[in-house]
């Protein structure tokens, strides 16, 4: 049984598509309304609702993927409220979905966090996002220690990934040494294998999934970059 947090739309919604493909049942909480669980998981009473909810159907859980978004707002416009409710959204809920599911998880169950590229570099105006990217790879490898031999936790870094279905050419392409933009199911495919038997000594790791651009050194006119 799978547990997907933010699975209404993009990365989500393929990481849910793909598990149910693979015959598992997957329950979803998304803020925007559907035919799931419907909550703001930055609202602790929501996600101890949520988690009742979950256990009382199905007692037991396999996977855990938090994959919910935090808003992304800069220095110069994030409210105090603001920056704490992407933090809520990004990083408590994670860890309280886990703490409340602790006692509940399988043998060989296994979390995964959705973090980004930004915990690790970053464009200006993005503190709120970038804050809570960076706060819940850092939780991934802490919740590792504690959950050591009962639960592995890792974590996914997505570069730019492509949501709305958009074809990009040109610069926006051909910038990322893949030679294209990310899509959701790049994403969807590395949680399922680190759900796996295949990835069983994989525990504690950020896996960035960027097409390489987080590796690519840039210098000003350097491979056609020029700073203005």
């Amino acid at each position: 049984m799978v547990v997907v947090t933010g699975g209404a739309h993009g990365i989500g919604q393929a990481i849910v598509e793909d598990f149910r493909k693979e015959g598992a049942v997957v329950e979803v909480i998304d803020k925007i309304p559907g035919t799931y669980y419907v909550g703001d998981i930055s609202n602790k009473g929501t996600l101890e609702a949520f988690s009742s909810y979950v256990l009382e159907k199905h007692s037991h859980i396999d996977y855990l993927i938090n994959n919910a978004l935090p808003i992304m707002k800069g220095i110069d416009e994030c409210s105090y409220e603001e920056f704490q409710y992407a933090l809520s959204v990004g990083v408590t809920a994670p860890f309280y979905l886990t703490k409340l599911f602790k006692e509940h998880f399988n043998k060989d169950a296994v979390i995964v966090n959705i973090s980004s590229s930004r915990d690790r570099m970053s464009q200006a105006n993005t503190e709120s996002y970038s804050a809570a990217k960076g706060g819940i790879a850092a939780l991934t490898h802490a919740l590792m220690m504690s959950l050591r031999g009962h639960v592995r936790v890792n974590s996914i870094s997505p570069g730019w990934i492509d949501t709305h279905g958009h074809t990009y050419t040109g610069p926006d392409a051909y910038q990322q040494p893949a030679g294209r933009v990310g899509n959701p199911r790049d994403i969807s495919s590395m949680v399922l294998f680190l759900c796996s038997s295949k990835a069983s000594f994989i525990n504690g790791e950020n896996i960035c999934i960027d097409g390489g651009m987080t590796k690519q050194m840039i210098y000003h006119e350097d491979g056609g970059w020029h700073l203005d």
